[in-house]
């Protein structure tokens, strides 16, 4: 079985609703709106497994005391953390995993790593993109 057959197989295991696939690429884009995931991209790209999801745009004039909260609130994530794009205005929940030794439990920690993070980030979350200090 591929490593992208085992990501595939441990989604469907996790009841996730797997609403692109993109065989050639070899990634899946998955949702759970109801618990913040929403186009979760899923990428195996050997040797790793790459979890990726926008979460907002910033505000054109996000301030440094933003930017801190956002490091900051990177110390509570279980897995993964918030990053930025190459222009510092999109940002993104992103988690990197070994596919040669993911097993199902670690993909789902993975997963609710991003759903905690928007439960417990949300309006934090919110207020940065409105402009509002975190």
């Amino acid at each position: 079985m591929s490593n992208f057959d085992k990501v595939r197989e441990y989604l469907s295991r996790l009841n996730l609703s797997v609403d692109t696939v993109d065989e050639e690429e070899e990634l899946v884009i998955v949702n759970d709106p109801e618990s913040g995931i929403v186009n979760l991209v899923i990428d195996c790209e050997d040797p790793i497994l790459i979890l990726e999801q926008h979460i907002l745009d910033l505000a054109p004039d996000c301030s440094a005391s933003a930017y801190r909260s956002l490091l900051q609130y990177n110390r509570e994530l279980v897995h993964g953390a918030y990053c930025l794009d190459e222009e510092g205005r999109r940002l993104f929940f992103r988690d990197t995993l070994q596919l040669a030794s993911l097993d199902l439990d670690e993909l789902d920690a993975s997963i609710d790593s991003l759903r905690l993070a928007m439960a417990e980030h949300a309006d934090r979350l919110l207020d940065i993109a409105k402009g509002r200090t975190a």
